[in-house]
Order: C-alpha cells, then sequence, then structure tokens
C-alpha cells in the first residue's frame, strides 16, 4: 500500500489533482487495510489510495463532490476527506460502531446506524452535532431515506424488522416484519417502495411505502448453488424505477431484477463476496464491491454484462461515485 502511495505521489500530473477530474471518481472503502481506493469511472484504474481509520465501511459523498464520510467504525467515528487534496480533514460524532448510514436529500443531515447500541444517531453536518438518538431494534444497519427526505427506514439485523422513522420528529411510526438479517434499505425513486434485503433470509421484500406493508417477495435461485450461498446484501434501483440490481454476496454475482413485474431476469457474474453497489451517474454502469477477491467490478447497465474487474484494498466494503 505504502509503495502505490509512493509512486502515486511521483507523477506529476494525477487526474486526482485536476479539478474538473473529480468528477465521476469512485471511492472505495476498504474494510481490512484501512484504506480508502480512488478509482477514475472513465479509464477504470486506481488513481490514489488514502489512509483512513480502522476498518471503514459506510461511505458517501455530499452532493457538490467536495466530501466523502466514511465509517471508521472500529474508531467510533465519521472521517471527512476533502476530495481535492485526498486529506482527512474532520470527524463527525457517529455513535459507537458506525457501520452504515445514509445522506439527507438536502445534503444536511447524516442518519447513522450504531450496530453495538441499537440507536439511529442523527447529524447535523455542518454544526457537526448530534441532534438525536432514536432507539431502535437489535443490531441496526441497513439505512434509506425517501427522496422528499421526510422518512428513514432502518433495519435490524437481530429483530428483523424494517422501522420506518419521521424525520421530523425523530419518532418511529412503523415496524414492518421482514425475513431474516435484513442488511439494506432503498426506496424507489418515487419513494412508493422501499427495498430491504435479507441476507440469512434470501430474499428482498418489497414494502409498499404508503401502507407500510409487504407486497411482494423477491426469492433468487441459481443452478449450482445451495440456498445459503445466496445472501442478499446491497440494492440499487434505476432511476426510471424499471431496474434493480441486488449483490447477491458468497453467491458472487448480482441480480437484475424487474422493478415493475418482480421479476429476475438475469444474474452477472463478478468477484467474490459481493457486498454494496453504486450506480456512476449517467447510470451507464453501475459497480460492486467484491470483499474476497480484494476488487471491484464495472457493469454495463445497458447489456447487464461485467466490463471490467479493478483491484482496490483488502476487503472492499462499500462503494460511492463523485456526481458530475
Amino acid at each position: 500500500m505504502r509503495r502505490t502511495l509512493r509512486l502515486l505521489a511521483a507523477t506529476a500530473a494525477l487526474p486526482f489533482l485536476a479539478g474538473p477530474s473529480l468528477a465521476n471518481m469512485v471511492y472505495v472503502s476498504n474494510e481490512k487495510d484501512n484504506t480508502v481506493t480512488v478509482v477514475d469511472s472513465k479509464s477504470m484504474e486506481v488513481v490514489k489510495t488514502l489512509e483512513v481509520g480502522q476498518r471503514p465501511r459506510g461511505i458517501t459523498i455530499s452532493q457538490d463532490g467536495k466530501f466523502v464520510y466514511v465509517c471508521a467504525s472500529d474508531d467510533d467515528t465519521v472521517e471527512i476527506i476533502d476530495t481535492a487534496s485526498g486529506e482527512i480533514v474532520g470527524s463527525l460524532p457517529s455513535g459507537p460502531d458506525p457501520e452504515l448510514f445514509v445522506l439527507s436529500p438536502d445534503g444536511k443531515k447524516l442518519y447513522i446506524a450504531n450496530e453495538d447500541d441499537n440507536l439511529v444517531t442523527v447529524i447535523d453536518i455542518e454544526s457537526k452535532n448530534v441532534i438525536a438518538e432514536i432507539p431502535v431494534g437489535v443490531e441496526p444497519e441497513g439505512m434509506g431515506v425517501s427522496p422528499d427526505g421526510k422518512t428513514i427506514v432502518n433495519t435490524s439485523e437481530t429483530t428483523n424488522m424494517a422501522h420506518f422513522i419521521n424525520t421530523d420528529t425523530h419518532e418511529i411510526t412503523d415496524n414492518v416484519l421482514v425475513d431474516s438479517r435484513p442488511r439494506f434499505a432503498q426506496f424507489k425513486p418515487d419513494g412508493s417502495e422501499v427495498w430491504v434485503s435479507a441476507e440469512v433470509g434470501g430474499t428482498v421484500s418489497v414494502i409498499d411505502n404508503a401502507k407500510r406493508e409487504v407486497t411482494h417477495k423477491i426469492t433468487f435461485e441459481i443452478q449450482g448453488l445451495r440456498s445459503e450461498q445466496i445472501q442478499p446484501v446491497g440494492i440499487r434501483i434505476t432511476a426510471d424505477g424499471k431496474k434493480a440490481y441486488v449483490a447477491l454476496g458468497p453467491a458472487n454475482r448480482v441480480a437484475v431484477v424487474n422493478a415493475e413485474t418482480y421479476e429476475v431476469e438475469k444474474y452477472i457474474l463478478v468477484g467474490q463476496r459481493v457486498w454494496q453497489l453504486a450506480f456512476t451517474p449517467d447510470g451507464k454502469n453501475i459497480i460492486s464491491t467484491n470483499g474476497l477477491s480484494n476488487d471491484i467490478t464495472f457493469i454495463d447497465t445497458a447489456t447487464d454484462e461485467p466490463i471490467k474487474s479493478v483491484t482496490v484494498g483488502q476487503l472492499p466494503w462499500g462503494v460511492v461515485v463523485a456526481p458530475n
């Protein structure tokens, strides 16, 4: 890792350091070696490796692309990275063991799942203050926010529930039972549904956001694999709401789901232990983090075929792409 840093630092004209080229940069949190890998989404090449806190997992970026936020889980903090310099320029009080978070649509608040304390912590980014701590179920992990910013959804792995929380009152309004070990929550772009993955249950529950009840259950079958190897985790839905991608963990595949019929249309073979996903801003590619093969895979969303895998750090966990 240090050799990579020295080599890159010696390069006179790093594209990473040029202002306009910061758009579309891919940031990957590497859980095992305490780094964030920066990849150019155009060339699909690594341009920089950043050293961060211990056990980085959840990662997101400000709407203007100036700051990356990363959960340093074992340091009990959220670190702030300046994307222009690649330096850590501050931190946010995250609560204990932050694992996954979501940024509010207006970019002003972070909603953080604190797995050890069974809390969702709400942070005001500008003041760096804790606004609220919301008790939820046991082992909270997944965090989703509605497009209008009025509702957040937290998933609790042991309670097996999706908790709907009003962002004005910071109170739970509804609890929806899903399958075993829910790991991720993703709203449809129109806010009509929330998709919740169940890692051990092997399903994705589609929850009607108005009725707050499960209306569809998506299951997965891959020839030659045992059902326990198919473990849904990360979910992303296209901007038009017509197609969803689901990372299937040790199945080493990303499922392509018709988001209107809820039928699985394809399985894309990528790297080992597929964990999280992120679209490029133009929606032409989706990127998977493959933890055990220590790489990420670029997938063409028009053909749903893998384009290229890029080696990053050890145990890549989260991924986010800078806006245009």
